[in-house]
């Protein structure tokens, strides 16, 4: 039987796209050292043993110059710093979540609420909500049965959320869009002490302002309270 052939791993190389010491192919680069001063033209060889000399990399950081503007630098840490600031920005955007739902025109009071429930479900997920009339058949003669449909959903779930595209017949289908509100995901309890903490703050300036009011023999009218 022949010996097997015992394979040792090669040393990592910079990827072949990457103008990266021995990988950079201009004879000549403008060099800028790590501290970001400006060395002037050099050769590649010449800015290669400076970078040696530092025990940092040569990286090209304007291959279209001419020459081309290279710097010393950790490329690795270098790396690093661009690959977290790429994570960091990935985190804070926002990734819009869009769901869907389908009602048909002539639907039934229990599919109604059951699907007015998914609905509310997504709203509170911070999601928006994407509601589709599908008419078939005649049905298309009818369009303002799905808008009334849809005006009435918008209606029902209107304390967590807010109609962003109106009602549109597109085809076959008419597509409301749905988006959160700000109460959208509150808890009962929670809206309820937002609720009470707003009726405190009024009653506290309705105290104010009497306090500060000046004095009349006048009886002041009844104040009316609208629930």
């Amino acid at each position: 039987m022949r010996p097997r052939r015992r394979f040792t791993a090669d040393p990592p190389r910079p990827p072949r796209n990457e103008a990266l010491n021995e990988n950079i192919r201009a004879s000549r680069v403008r060099l800028i050292g790590e501290d970001g001063s400006q060395l002037g033209i050099k050769t590649k060889d010449e800015a290669l043993d400076i970078a040696r000399d530092h025990d940092l990399d040569l990286v090209v950081v304007a291959q279209q110059a001419d020459p081309p503007v290279a710097r010393i630098m950790d490329h690795g840490k270098y790396r690093y710093e661009q690959e977290q600031k790429a994570k960091l920005a990935r985190k804070h955007q926002s990734q819009v979540n869009v769901k869907e739902i389908k009602f048909r025109p002539k639907i039934g009071i229990h599919d109604y609420n059951t699907k007015k429930g998914h609905v509310e479900r997504f709203l509170n997920q911070r999601a928006k909500v994407k509601v589709t009339i599908m008419f078939r058949g005649r049905e298309t003669t009818h369009p303002e049965r799905g808008r009334d449909l849809l005006t009435r959903l918008a209606e029902d779930v209107k304390e967590i959320g807010q109609v962003e595209q109106q009602p549109l017949l597109d085809g076959r289908n008419m597509t409301m869009l749905l988006g959160p509100t700000k109460n959208a995901g509150v808890t009962k309890t929670d809206a309820e002490d937002q609720e009470t903490e707003r009726r405190e703050e009024a009653v506290q300036g309705d105290r104010n302002g009497q306090a500060d009011a000046p004095a009349s023999n006048e009886e002041s009218p009844a104040r009316e309270e609208v629930g």
